[in-house]
């Protein structure tokens, strides 16, 4: 099966990163070591090709009405270059995807009203699910998909805005979770103050076209996706198909534990589902192993011998040094401080529930 390249795809072969397929790309998993970018990324700057994200425009007199009836946050609230973290429901309330949606700053009238961020490998779906709903609803909206049309890197850690004050006028005046144009060594970008690692950075998105231009003018440790998921596990940020997948691991944001993204005040496909669901049998907790090992994406969680939840993120954490995850368990078990067993090899090791994030 062929895998779609990233536009940074021959920097990445040229620098001898490991290549993964991931979301049906092929993607760089790791340049150095996934130790050496976390490191990178928690103590000064890192960059990482994120075009595998999915970029999709909605424009038109109802693409405010659109967005707001297909993600579950409140769309309307909006103001031009804002940016909102928000999911995708079916009917049942149950996560199809999370997202971040941007409603974009006129720049010189050429761009969309809004944009949104699928996870990799779901723009065609979304694409669709958008473009149906708005003819099923009769509104006056636009979608394209325009993912291969974006380049997107983001630039994390602590020296992330120093670093590109070098290279673009005032970064830093961009405040969290907006967006705003700024010119990147003569290319034109959209600046979002947004990112998946815990630490302060934005996330570039430009003409993919441009990516070899703003990738070599980043003078700075390139990671890959190994580093991007340790660093967002101690983040407590969900991976989707991962701690939510609507087949295999079907969740509400309320179980999931980002049900900050729900306003019941709109109209949203799901709305009436998770209006009666805002207290679930089972919620997503983060927990740290007490006992050398570590937990893996399947691995049972159990409570006085009893098997009650699967884990559904793990890793040692470089950062803390112990090894930590993520995993659905009762109510009754979800409170900070509860202990819980964790099956490795077939033997319980100790943990203990903590409140996110991590870090």
């Amino acid at each position: 099966m062929s895998h779609r390249t990233p536009p940074l795809g021959r920097r990445h072969a040229d620098a001898g990163a490991k290549m993964t397929a991931f979301g049906g790309w092929e993607m760089p998993v790791e340049f150095d070591s996934i130790r050496t970018e976390h490191r990178a990324v928690r103590e000064s700057v890192g960059k990482f090709d994120v075009s595998h994200m999915g970029e999709l425009e909605v424009s038109g007199p109802d693409a405010a009405e659109l967005m707001d009836r297909l993600t579950t946050n409140d769309v309307a609230e909006l103001d031009p270059g804002d940016a909102q973290y928000s999911t995708i429901t079916d009917s049942d309330g149950v996560i199809l995807d999370d997202t971040v949606v941007y409603r974009l700053p006129a720049w010189d009238g050429t761009a969309a009203d809004y944009l949104f961020i699928p996870n990799a490998g779901h723009d065609e779906a979304m694409a669709d699910r958008w473009a149906e709903h708005a003819d099923r609803w009769g509104l006056d909206a636009v979608v394209e998909n325009a993912t291969e049309d974006y380049g997107m890197i983001a630039v994390q850690g602590p020296d992330a805005i120093e670093h590109l004050g070098a290279r673009c006028d005032d970064p830093g005046t961009v405040s969290r979770f907006t967006v705003e144009p700024r010119t990147i060594v003569g290319v034109d970008c959209f600046l979002a103050r947004t990112g998946y690692t815990g630490e302060d950075g934005v996330e570039l998105l430009f003409d993919a076209n441009e990516s070899t231009e703003i990738w070599d003018a980043l003078e700075c440790q390139p990671c890959g996706l190994g580093a991007r998921d340790t660093l967002r596990l101690e983040a407590g940020f969900l991976l989707s198909g991962e701690d939510f997948h609507p087949e295999t691991n079907p969740r509400t944001p309320y179980e999931a534990g980002i049900g900050f993204v729900v306003d019941l005040d709109t109209g949203f496909v799901g709305r009436d589902a998770l209006a009666a669901a805002t207290d679930p049998e089972e919620r997503l907790v983060g927990f740290r192993l007490a006992e050398r090992g570590i937990a893996r994406h399947g691995y049972d969680i159990v409570a006085d011998g009893e098997s009650i939840g699967t884990v559904t993120s793990g890793t040692m954490s470089p950062t803390l040094g112990e090894p930590i995850g993520l995993g659905y368990v009762p109510e009754s078990h979800s409170d900070p401080g509860t202990e819980l067993g964790i099956v490795i090899r077939g033997e319980s090791k100790r943990a203990v529930v903590e409140e996110l994030p991590f870090y």
